[in-house]
This record gives C-alpha cells, structure tokens and sequence, in this order.
C-alpha cells in the first residue's frame, strides 16, 4: 500500500492506496511545532482505527509546501513506517515539462494537481485549487505546465473581512438565497460566494482566451464544491485530485520509495 501526504499551509491530507483505489484518507491540521512523535501517534492511531498496520506501508510520497515541517515529516516515515519518502521536488520524475521561469518556485502541491488533472482530460486544463491561497493552474495539450494565477484565499479574505472591521459579523459560508443581500449576514455570504464564482468564471474566460478556448476546468480543495455550485466553467470538483497525483508520481518514479 502506498502511503500519500500532502502538506499544505492550513491542513495535511494523508491517503492509503491499494493499487489504484483509494481505500483510507484523513485531514489534520498542519502544525509546524508538532513532533513527530505527536504526528505518528496520530496517525497510529488512525490507522488502528481503520483496520490497517503500518507495516503494510510499501511506499511513501510527499508533497510539501511548508518547508520547516519537511524534516518532522521525513522522521515520521522513517520512525513509524519504515520508509524514507519520495518528496516531490527537483529531480523527481513527473512526467510533465515545467515552462515556469523558474521551476523550483512552483509549489509542490501544484505540479502534482496538473499532473492528476493531465491525466483524466489528455487535453489542455486548468485545476483551480480553494485552499489557503485560491489558485490556477494551465497545462498545455502537450501536458506541459505553463504557469498560474493565485489569489488571496476564501478563508484568507474572510479572516481580513472580520479582523479590519469592527461591525461586520462572523457568518457561516454558504450560498445566500440572492445576490443582492438583504441583511448583513446575506451581503457577506454573496460577496464571498458570488464574489468569488465571478472571479473564477472570469479568470477562466482569459486563461481560455489566451491559451485554448477547449480547455477543460476541475476543481479541488475545501471550498471547490461550494463555488462550482455557482460557476458555470467548472465541469468537475475532486476533494482527492491531490492525493491521486501523489500516486501517479510515484508510480512513475518507479513505486519505489525515497531508499
């Protein structure tokens, strides 16, 4: 079984696969001062949960874009799975030609979403990713990445919304019954929801327009289903896009782990 971590700013997703099948999958938050002791009683204990053992851990891949966890993240496979992990990075084999300026400042997470998202359509994609940062992502028809857009987060501009206002509530994120709110409440929940569909519907008129008008559109990340919902260019939303890169990577690196 194949053991796959993606740590991002906010929370770790972490997924076991049975060949192809994602057969367990949980989300911790990610926290830079945790041990990796405290990591691995976690995950043991996830793992009892489920029915499974450690020592049916094969292999192991990561992708990281919290540097100062990448070491706690690298004991915690040793110590408690028996595996050095592949950590997606330069000289990692992925499959697809990075046309950014400069390659090693794309983050981790992703290349690996392009990559997933290559695999499904063969055909030019954007990945729109909701998590910390809002971010997009175009492959070519070759499948070469070519570059991004990102923007400021939903839970990030949420945040700023409430810590710069002293009136404006803290309000539960879900589609208001109209775009134009009629209580504070429903004018908040437009102006995220609304707001941000018409952000993403935009950027993907322009990436289409400058790049290829076919290009299909998936979506991941916390708050891909609730944008789709309203979007009316995103075709698919998949929670897991990221831990499925993971798997194609490592098995085209040869489904082995780091040694």
């Amino acid at each position: 079984m194949l053991l796959a971590i993606d740590v991002s700013n906010t929370h770790t997703k972490v997924g076991v696969y049975d060949g192809d099948r994602l057969a367990r999958h949980w989300r911790l938050q990610t926290d830079v001062d945790r041990t990796a002791d405290e990591y691995g009683a976690i995950l043991l204990g996830l793992f009892a949960a489920s029915g499974l053992e450690p020592s049916e851990i094969t292999g192991i891949i990561v992708s990281s874009v919290v540097p100062p966890i990448n070491q706690t993240v690298d004991e915690l496979c040793r110590k408690f799975f028996g595996h050095h992990p592949l950590l997606v990075g330069p000289g990692v084999k992925t499959g697809m030609p990075i046309l950014y300026d400069n390659p090693k400042d794309v983050g981790a997470d992703r290349i690996v979403n392009a990559v997933a998202a290559y695999e499904r359509t063969r055909g030019p994609s954007i990945v729109i990713d909701f998590g910390t940062a809002t971010t997009f992502d175009y492959v070519t028809g070759k499948g070469e990445y070519l570059g991004g857009v990102i923007v400021p987060g939903i839970g990030i501009s949420l945040a700023a919304l409430g810590a710069r206002t002293a009136k404006l509530p803290k309000v539960e994120l879900v589609r208001p019954p109209r775009v134009v709110g009629k209580n504070t409440v429903h004018a908040i929940q437009s102006g995220v929801v609304n707001g941000y569909t018409a952000l993403v519907d935009g950027l993907v008129a322009r990436i289409r327009e400058e790049n290829d008008a076919e290009a299909r559109v998936l979506a991941t990340g916390g708050f891909g289903g609730l944008i789709a919902a309203t979007s009316s260019t995103i075709e698919a939303v998949d929670e897991f896009l990221t831990l499925d890169g993971l798997r194609i990577i490592h098995a085209r690196n040869g489904g082995h782990d780091a040694g």
